[in-house]
């Protein structure tokens, strides 16, 4: 019996465990990558960790998230991962560079080799057939310090592409398809790997949209295989030296198997407030459009902009549309500013903002009150855009810049021009924002600014756990809902105690206070709790607070690691009726917790209503092992 991609890239990384779906496995990290929301945390945990040099073949930190500097904060941060990168071993990507991912996938990105993001959009690598996976700061942190990668193994869906896209139906509808089949859940614990003769028509900034949001599918990753197109796409970049072919044995297993017709496909949006509530753009009528957005790691390609400025060009932006849009790195802009596609968005009132996440992650451009935004981005969340009354809706960037012209949401298929793009023979390599690390790190001062406080460590667990139900929430609570990162909160990335003073605000706005108050407590979720980003500021808030254990339905892969990571006991109904049941402000107690945790199985006691609860904490022993010690910070440090 053959292997399928994921598995082949899998056994030559394997360290620990068998590849069994649901054991767990360890793998060698050869890559890494952090971002500055989420970088300063992990720095941080790296320098405490007391690794002198990183151990990986490349890591790379990228400052794209929030480059606006209202304050002190933002440049500080940056100047600390700036002096901390150069001197432990990491290349240092500068403010306007680019977005991680796109700058990625452009110069460092290497098929068949595994990278670790502190970004739940790391997927995107798979693009180019890397085995791409989004983690929190802690667990990229011991990658960088050359330890193993523990993850369940993953089931492996196999998407099968047939037949060519039709004119103006895009990648982007290709993955809100595969949204609207599978749903927002649909992915956890399993890797979509993509393969049929329709994979070979599609360029690799098209396999990375597809591969981008994934992650909202709640996969462990999305792959495509490494092919003729992979190579010309590196020959571009001046990097084929990296090439290798890499598909999955013509006998392959999967566990499940998609069908997908690209002929049958036609323009889709996803409506608010989530990325699997899709429906064709030709069901909706006359909504009247107030902003669009253009750009973000999943549509800011060379390609995607050239798309976009022919539409745009010899067109006005209607007058009632605001039209921002950020290209993915410099070397795109670069290229649409030498051949004159940037003019022609600029002359039809495009607004051009610089080479970053920006609006994707509520960075500034926030629509106004109750406004319709078209975004080419892969979240459209309440509130995440930083207006709560807006509705985003997600579509690709054709769509979108048509849909600026005409003033309401238009089927791009109206339109008759031709839209063929050729992908360039070569692209502008211009690696001169880039910084590469001190040779001699012993020499390097790491910088710190007033602004970067401590992050918080745990304690062993103790055998009893007690608190009150300080919140209950609902089905598919994101990260964004749980530690918010607007363009307020996000100069804090690195100040946990201020953070934590917004920490579930969306969901109850005296949330901090009722913690505080209380000496901590739990917390009751429903399904996929913790979805979207892999911040792990979302665990590091409630620990601050003294949040002691979660209690869901079900959790989204990366926080439920994020919480394990910091201590926090991650449980899930066995019935789940009893989440019906339990209210806010009911007092629970857990006995022996650290002798029932290693069981599998944990009685929650509801002292207001004398009632228990089953429920199931699902870890590795090593896992067992990290909640056991408060965390893996301390669990490292006893095992050294």
């Amino acid at each position: 019996m053959g292997f399928n991609l994921t598995q082949k890239i899998i056994e030559n990384h394997l360290l620990e465990g068998d590849m069994v779906a649901g054991q767990e496995i360890g793998i060698r990290i050869d890559q890494t990558l952090t971002q500055d929301s989420t970088g300063t945390m992990a720095y941080l945990q790296l320098e405490a960790m007391e690794v002198d040099r990183v151990k990986t073949k490349r890591s790379v930190a990228y400052i794209d998230h929030n480059m606006l500097q209202q304050g002190f904060e933002n440049a500080d941060d940056h100047k600390y991962i700036q002096t901390v990168t150069h001197k432990h071993g990491v290349y240092f990507s500068r403010p306007g560079n680019g977005i991680c991912h796109q700058v990625h996938l452009e110069r460092f990105g290497v098929p068949g080799e595994t990278l670790l993001g502190s970004d739940s959009h790391t997927p995107t690598g798979g693009g180019i057939g890397m085995l791409a996976i989004g983690a929190g700061g802690l667990d990229v942190a011991v990658a960088m310090g050359g330890g193993t990668y523990y993850i369940t193994m993953p089931k492996v869906v196999n998407v099968q592409l047939h037949g060519r896209l039709k004119p103006f139906v895009t990648a982007k509808d290709v993955i809100l398809e595969v949204l609207r089949r599978m749903s927002v859940k649909g992915g956890v614990g399993k890797v979509i790997e993509y393969t049929g003769e329709g994979v070979e028509s599609l360029t690799v900034p098209e396999r990375a949209t597809i591969t981008n949001m994934g992650a909202e599918l709640g996969a462990t990753t999305s792959i495509f295989p490494s092919d003729e197109v992979t190579l010309d796409f590196l020959k571009a970049q001046k990097r084929e030296d990296v090439w290798l072919e890499l598909k999955p044995d013509s006998d392959a297993q999967y566990d499940e198997v998609l069908d997908i017709n690209l002929e049958e496909l036609e323009p889709l949006v996803a409506k608010p407030h989530s990325p699997d509530n899709v429906e064709k753009v030709s069901n909706i009528k006359n909504l009247k459009v107030d902003q669009v957005c253009i750009g973000s790691c999943t549509n800011s390609s060379y390609m995607d902009m050239m798309k976009v400025a022919k539409i745009l060009k010899g067109n006005t932006v209607h007058e009632d549309v605001s039209l921002v849009i950020s290209p993915g790195s410099k070397q795109v802009l670069n290229m649409i500013a030498e051949n004159g596609a940037l003019a022609d968005m600029i002359s039809a009132g495009a607004r051009i903002i610089e080479a970053g996440c920006g609006p994707c992650i509520g960075m500034g451009q926030a629509p106004a009150s109750g406004a319709v935004s078209l975004r080419s981005f892969n979240r459209n969340f309440k509130g995440r855009c930083g207006t709560i009354t807006a509705g985003v809706y997600l579509v690709s960037p054709e769509t979108a810049a048509i849909s600026a012209i005409e003033g309401v949401l238009t089927d791009p298929r109206q339109c008759t021009m031709d839209m063929c793009i050729d992908m360039p023979k070569i692209f502008k390599i211009q690696d001169n924002m880039i910084v590469p690390p001190a040779k001699d790190g012993s020499v390097v001062e790491v910088v710190k600014g007033p602004n970067i406080k401590p992050f918080p460590i745990n304690i062993p667990l103790p055998d009893k756990i007690e608190g009150k139900a300080l919140i209950k929430v609902k089905d598919n609570i994101t990260t964004d809902h749980i530690m918010p990162s607007n363009a307020k909160l996000l100069p804090y990335r690195s100040n946990i105690p201020y953070l934590a003073n917004y920490c579930l605000t969306p969901c109850d706005k005296d949330f901090p206070e009722k913690a505080k108050n209380n000496n901590g407590g739990m917390v009751i979720g429903g399904e996929n709790y913790g979805q979207g980003s892999s911040r792990e500021h979302a665990a590091l808030a409630p620990l601050h607070l003294g949040i002691k254990a979660v209690l869901t339905k079900s959790f989204a892969r990366i926080h439920k690691a994020n919480l394990i990571n910091s201590g926090i006991l991650p449980l899930t109904f066995t019935d789940h009726k009893d989440y019906d049941d339990v209210a806010t402000n009911d007092y629970l107690i857990i006995e022996a917790a650290d002798e029932q945790i290693k069981t599998g199985q944990v009685t929650v006691t509801n002292i207001t209503q004398n009632k228990h609860y089953q429920m199931a904490i699902d870890v590795s022993d090593k896992e067992l092992a990290i909640l056991l010690a408060g965390g893996k910070i301390n669990y490292m440090k006893q095992a050294n």
